[in-house]
């Protein structure tokens, strides 16, 4: 089996400098991330550009970038091996395209109780209508998941 090319996505106001970013920087110094500025197009553009080619993708996905991988996985099933999506914005006009399909890649979701940004129950019941081999989460934190995310098994999340 291939080595898994693994990527993060950070969220529409954050940036590969955020908390998540320099985390997976420094634990997995092969991972994939870039910043995505602009519009929800403008990042989709930059992201098939520079996933162009590859396949046995993990991708991991926060909130507004979390929307991205999603919609990156249903566009690019056969290419996408899992995907990990914390607090994913799937309630978003961007996805609705997407609503209507059902993806059977593994999918993980994270999502904090406590999340004020993004609605919980609105996007469990998206992702548990689209995502067919879906493993969702609902944790006691907040939308950036600030008291669980280090804590989260990456090495096993990350595996395929």
């Amino acid at each position: 089996m291939t080595t898994p090319t693994r990527i993060f996505i950070h969220g529409l106001e954050s940036s590969s400098q955020g908390t998540k970013g320099v985390y997976f920087k420094a634990a997995y110094p092969d991972m994939i991330v870039e910043d995505f500025p602009g519009t929800f197009d403008e990042r989709m553009t930059k992201l098939n550009v520079l996933l162009a080619g590859t396949d046995d993708l993990v991708i991991v996905g926060s909130s507004y970038g979390g929307l991205m991988a999603a919609v990156y996985a249903c566009e690019n099933e056969s290419r996408v091996r899992k995907v990990i999506l914390l607090a994913p914005a799937l309630n978003l006009d961007e996805f609705v395209p997407f609503r209507k399909r059902t993806v059977d890649i593994p999918v993980v979701v994270y999502h904090g109780k406590r999340d004020d940004v993004v609605p919980v129950d609105e996007v469990k019941a998206i992702a548990t209508s689209v995502f067919t081999n879906l493993d969702y989460h609902i944790i006691d934190d907040d939308h950036p998941l600030h008291d669980k995310f280090e804590t989260l098994d990456w090495a096993s999340l990350l595996a395929i």
